[in-house]
């Protein structure tokens, strides 16, 4: 009798690799770093974000070949690689999957919606407004411009004296990080903002909501003044 073919085992991400990550994370030496990755966590990577994207139908995208788009998430898991802690009870294959199923969201909803032409600032200071950002346009700088400038060093001069706790800080700056970015921005509304502040700061929404507060709060008093005189006062 012939004997049978094995099947290729389809676990290609196992406590095997998750203990790599660890053992990745805890050395300093950047020749035993580099062949940790190579020989045991480039492929697991390779297959889970090749999967991600053909389960969830991924496929509104910018480039032709699907592998380059892999290498942009590949290389984005790695920044976000000495994050991971085994202690919290978060296993590996689902951290690091939550983290390429959000990062696919925020990618195809930007170019799913490329109709969608402004970014609403009123999703972090909780004000109406009629300023807005349109792809592919380089906008007139008003005076709420400049004031968000000027909000925004104010508040990264003085983070750790306005949130003392090291948690509130970093979501602080997390959500100050958009307005620092808010002319590279192109299509989100408030629920992918959110998931973009906790790719950068792992806490509940409730927790960035309230930070979120606190900073319209300071916003909202500050540009009224600003408004009225023409300068900050902070």
């Amino acid at each position: 009798m012939p004997k049978k073919r094995r099947k290729k085992s389809k676990n290609y991400f196992t406590q095997e690799t998750e203990d790599y990550i660890v053992k990745y994370n805890n050395t300093g030496d950047s020749e035993i770093r580099s062949k940790i990755y190579e020989e045991h966590i480039h492929y697991p990577f390779f297959k889970l974000t090749q999967n991600i994207i053909h389960t969830f139908k991924f496929y509104h995208t910018e480039v032709a070949n699907l592998e380059h788009l892999q290498h942009e998430i590949i290389t984005f898991l790695l920044s976000k690689m000495h994050l991971f802690d085994p202690t919290r009870g978060a296993k590996a294959y689902s951290y690091f999957g939550t983290i390429v199923k959000r990062w696919l969201i925020l990618y195809n909803t930007k170019n799913y919606n490329k109709k969608i032409k402004k970014v609403e600032v009123d999703v972090l200071t909780g004000e109406k407004s009629d300023y807005t950002y349109n792809i592919g346009d380089n906008p007139v700088r008003t005076d709420l411009d400049k004031y968000i400038d000027i909000f925004v060093k104010h508040v990264s001069d003085n983070i750790f004296e306005l949130f003392p706790k090291k948690n509130d800080a970093q979501i602080a700056d997390a959500i100050l990080e958009l307005f620092r970015k808010r002319e590279d921005l192109e299509v989100f509304n408030k629920k992918a903002l959110y998931i973009y502040i906790r790719e950068i700061v792992d806490v509940k929404t409730p927790k960035i909501t309230k930070i979120a507060g606190r900073l319209h709060d300071i916003f909202k008093k500050q540009y009224i003044f600003y408004l009225e005189n023409g300068y900050t006062k902070f």
